[in-house]
């Protein structure tokens, strides 16, 4: 799915929602997943992995094309998000957090 498609799919799932054909929980799902597969073909060989575990990590998601290579995403982005300017954190100073296949 190439940007403007995912772009359009998008409009089209709030239109709706707008218009009370759908749901908020119908909306969400239908953006889920025109989000994950524009990302998944976007990155090529890749998949979607989610952080299970307590914040910042808990729900975080990312596409990577393993679990130590989303692990390791997930933990720089929660680094980069509390460190939000000095450069004192490490990866390892990210919460201990699961990684799980979606």
């Amino acid at each position: 799915m190439d940007r403007i498609s995912a772009i359009r799919n998008l409009e089209d799932a709030l239109r709706e929602f707008d218009h009370g054909e759908a749901t908020l929980e119908e909306t969400e799902r239908r953006a889920v997943a025109v989000l994950r597969t524009y990302a998944t073909e976007f990155e090529g060989s890749t998949d979607v992995y989610r952080a299970v575990g307590p914040d910042p990590a808990g729900g975080t998601v990312v596409v990577a094309p393993s679990k130590a290579a989303a692990r390791a995403r997930i933990a720089e982005r929660i680094v980069s998000m509390s460190a939000a300017g000095t450069d004192e954190c490490e990866p390892s100073d990210a919460p201990e957090f699961e990684v799980e296949r979606l």
